[in-house]
């Protein structure tokens, strides 16, 4: 394990906090890794204090779990969890998609781009990044408020399982071209095809997750070449 330390300041907390989301979501914290306090301090260059509210939060969220007799550890990616969470995307995806195609919402195309070199660089983070603020402009080019809303209350789960998907870029090599065929029939106001694409590009996601969970391959990010 190794994070990158975080500049000096007063207030650490929010900082620490997202530094572990993301080392989580990437695999760089894989599932059932042992967690201590004096160790994330260390690495992360600050006092114990602002590591044990950061890790008070992230196991309220369920990010982080009690095992017995070695504390606090990754929680385990649960495979039916998780498939019932895109689930809720899918559905959710798929009425934002509707929403921005009856208006011909424009959504920027540099999204796209943006995720292709994501893709070209390897870097799970950045992925993960780009594929989230791809969905939240679809979101908001909805028009529904709650449509975000409703997304957000789940987006800590759904970013960790973006980030197993992109562990397997390899064999999802194709999620951008999926995205840029959405965007394609939303600009060109054909609502049920923009809908049935993402509520499929969700599908064949969570999809991808299952297998590759059932076959015990995902492996944090910093074990692979």
């Amino acid at each position: 394990m190794s994070l990158a330390k975080i500049p000096n300041r007063t207030d650490y907390v929010d900082e620490v906090y997202k530094s572990l989301l993301d080392a989580i979501s990437a695999g760089t914290l894989a599932p059932g890794e042992r967690i201590t306090q004096e160790d994330l301090a260390e690495q992360l260059n600050v006092s114990r204090s602002p590591v044990l509210q950061a890790l008070r939060l992230l196991k309220k969220d369920g990010l982080l779990e009690e095992a017995p007799g070695r504390g606090l550890v990754v929680a385990q990616l649960d495979p039916t969890r998780f498939g019932h969470l895109y689930q809720v995307r899918g559905s959710l995806d798929a009425l934002a998609a509707r929403l921005a195609s009856n208006r011909k919402a424009k959504i920027p195309l540099s999204l796209i781009e943006a995720g292709r070199r994501a893709v070209a660089g390897h870097d799970v983070n950045a992925l993960i990044d780009a594929d989230t603020a791809f969905h939240k402009a679809i979101y908001e080019a909805s028009g529904n408020p709650f449509i975000i809303e409703s997304a957000m209350l789940h987006w800590i789960h759904l970013r960790r399982v973006m980030g197993a998907v992109h562990q397997h870029q390899s064999g999802r090599g194709c999620i951008w071209d999926e995205h840029a065929a959405i965007v394609q029939a939303i600009h060109s106001g054909n609502a049920e095809l923009a809908a049935t694409l993402s509520e499929k590009h969700t599908d064949l996601a969570r999809e991808s997750l299952i297998l590759n969970l059932a076959n015990n391959d995902i492996v944090p990010a910093r074990m692979k070449a």
